[in-house]
């Protein structure tokens, strides 16, 4: 692939991390051996193995030997604390979370899109087998269908109320989301004979941020971002102000890097669990 000129470490090393970052190579997947990649990229097999180690260097691979293809680290994020997207950087996450035995995710947020698209990845590995905790427990605080939401509104008029179509398609989107990450995690029951326990509870308020708690540990936060945009409904086009939660940058808290992080994975937490006690109504669909 390379013609006459011969790959260096440090080019293998790039395109590998390159098919990483972009999802090609997903975390707990095996590379091909040092044989096959050696082969591949037309160099000796010591130019591989100087570049598997690089990666695992930068935290992004383990099982790197002599004897056996290393995997993708289930931590691919990045060190030194720098935020990443929330679509990106919170499903390696909550994958690490999913390889203790017993898990806990406490979530608050606006939606459960983000967190239902990344329990994807854990879900998957729990079914290939390559993660396999024994019991999982998820508390989710969304807003109620009954209050005034802070966002989405729309940019005329009042909204809030049920013949509001900003809030009916809020609402919508809620609840579909609430009924596929439900229905995914509580399969494991079944599929895996896990302990699995999804709770939903009503927030009387708006949540100004994103918050994801994982196993007590790590404390990951993320800002909306709030902005005009048009969505074309089935009587038009339809001007709202509303938060792309997907796209806000996530900024992650770990016990183990500081006695500041500590000190804010320890409040968020008691600030979830007193609001979690506080509020005894359980979410609803209807």
């Amino acid at each position: 692939m390379n013609g006459s000129r011969k790959l260096s470490s440090q080019e293998i090393a790039a395109t590998l991390r390159d098919r990483i970052h972009s999802g090609d190579l997903r975390p707990g997947e095996r590379l091909p051996t040092q044989a096959e990649l050696a082969e591949e990229f037309g160099v000796e097999r010591g130019t591989v193995r100087q570049a598997l180690r690089a990666l695992q260097d930068d935290g992004l691979l383990s099982n790197v030997s002599k004897g056996s293809p290393p995997r993708v680290a289930a931590a691919t994020h990045p060190t030194g604390g720098e935020p990443q997207s929330t679509m990106v950087g919170l499903g390696p996450r909550l994958t690490e979370a999913f390889s203790v035995p017993h898990v806990r995710v406490d979530a608050a947020c606006l939606t459960a899109e983000t967190l239902m698209l990344a329990l994807g990845e854990p879900v998957r590995l729990i079914h290939e087998g390559t993660i396999r905790p024994e019991s999982v427990d998820v508390r989710i605080l969304l807003p109620s269908r009954k209050i005034n939401l802070a966002f989405p509104v729309p940019v005329e008029g009042r909204g809030g109320d049920d013949e509001d179509p900003v809030h009916k398609r809020w609402l919508d989107q809620r609840n579909a989301q609430i009924r596929v990450l439900r229905h995914n995690l509580l399969a494991l029951r079944t599929s895996h004979g896990l302990d699995v326990r999804v709770t939903f509870r009503a927030l009387p308020f708006t949540p100004p941020v994103k918050l994801y708690l994982l196993n007590g540990s790590e404390a990951l936060i993320a800002y909306y971002m709030l902005m005009r945009r048009e969505e074309q409904m089935e009587n038009g086009p339809l001007q709202m102000y509303d938060a792309f939660g997907t796209q806000s940058l996530l900024f992650s808290f770990e016990k183990n890097t500081g006695p500041r992080d500590a000190a804010f994975v320890e409040q968020s937490q008691q600030w979830f669990d007193a609001l979690w006690a506080t509020i005894t109504t359980d979410l609803t669909l209807a």
